[in-house]
């Protein structure tokens, strides 16, 4: 199982946190981003820098996960196409997509995003938390350790 991290837009301490699990693990953890990224030296991280443009490090992602593979990302389609190939999708907050959940947050999503194309102001997702982090590392250790 490969860890792969959706970083253009992942908080510094889930990157931190995922670092320490990887070298604690020993599992692989690849970043993927379309900017430099900063990364310790480590057998078990790397970072991959994509092109600019949308969508470019979840592609990237999506056409290499295994089955099994674990992809953090908040990024509902990306966790809808992780889940179709049989891994796993965690978001930074700590929610684990599934089969039994991601149909109905893709649906949210979409309903979401034709309601701000209408120009309906839905307001953004809650400041990133202590709370957040917090479910995020529990998350991940109970993943972990099912593995």
């Amino acid at each position: 199982m490969q860890i792969w991290v959706d970083a253009d837009a992942c908080p510094a301490v889930i990157k931190d946190m995922l670092f320490r699990a990887a070298a604690r693990t020993e599992r692989m953890l690849t970043l993927v981003a379309n900017q430099p990224l900063r990364a310790p030296a480590s057998p078990w991280v790397r970072a991959v820098q994509v092109p600019q443009g949308f969508d470019e490090a979840d592609r990237y992602i999506a056409e290499r996960v295994g089955a099994g593979d674990l992809v953090i990302t908040a990024d509902i389609p990306l966790a809808a196409e992780v889940v179709a190939r049989d891994a796993h999708a965690l978001s930074p907050r700590g929610e684990l997509f599934g089969t039994e959940n991601i149909r109905e947050l893709l649906d949210m999503r979409n309903f979401m995003d034709t309601l701000r194309a209408t120009g309906v102001d839905t307001g953004g997702p809650a400041a990133f938390s202590a709370a957040d982090g917090k479910a995020f590392a529990s998350r991940l250790d109970a993943f972990l350790r099912s593995r």
